[in-house]
């Protein structure tokens, strides 16, 4: 199973049993362009899912969940960071992931909306994906991060959140499809989309579709 790297606490308590590989949601999509083998492709940007059912590389999609983003910070918040215009600061080192990677490209809309563009001069290092950018700033090397809320609350006493407006939040959506057709990934589908899936995921802090 490839899926996003902001699912990986998510899926292995859905289904403890296949072999899953986490990464950037593009980057994953790459993959199975290249003919990476993959029975499922779960990706925290619906439309690379799509494009791959159009291409032919995966059967119908289907949307499952549903995230925030959060300005993620150390426990300490050297930087004083309270709220996402501090981001901008002189001084501050952000963190964001990579642009093409659902969670960057998330990230730099947010910032649009806030019109905190300069912020993106304080940028110090760009992920790979959602659980690096939190990775950085839980290690001290970075003042601040975007991230999803659900990879915030995962790391747990190391960062914690600072909310993002409502007005500034892209949709950010989940999918899944399946790669290479066969009772395990249909099995797997079927509790990800069912109440096993839609419970484990309200426990984690995702939101519906």
């Amino acid at each position: 199973m490839l899926a996003a790297a902001s699912l990986t606490d998510v899926l292995p308590e859905v289904d403890p049993g296949p072999e899953y590989s986490f990464g950037g949601s593009s980057e994953l999509a790459t993959q199975i362009r290249e003919g990476a083998p993959a029975d499922v492709y779960v990706s925290a940007d619906p439309r690379l899912a799509r494009a791959l059912a159009r291409g032919g590389l995966t059967s119908a999609v289907a949307d499952f969940g549903a995230n925030r983003l959060a300005v993620v910070v150390p426990a300490d918040n050297p930087a004083s960071i309270r709220e996402p215009a501090d981001l901008a600061r002189p001084g501050v080192r952000l963190v964001i992931a990579q642009e093409g990677v659902p969670v960057g490209d998330y990230a730099r809309e947010a910032l649009r909306r806030l019109d905190l563009a300069t912020a993106l001069d304080r940028v110090v290092s760009e992920e790979r994906d959602a659980r690096a950018v939190v990775g950085k700033v839980a290690l001290g090397e970075a003042d601040a991060g975007i991230a999803y809320a659900t990879d915030v609350e995962a790391v747990g006493s190391g960062v914690r959140a600072i909310e993002v407006p409502s007005a500034a939040q892209p949709r950010i959506g989940y999918a899944v499809a399946i790669v290479r057709d066969g009772a395990a990934a249909r099995a797997f589908v079927a509790r990800l989309l069912g109440a096993p899936g839609r419970e484990v995921l309200r426990e984690e802090g995702f939101a519906a579709p």
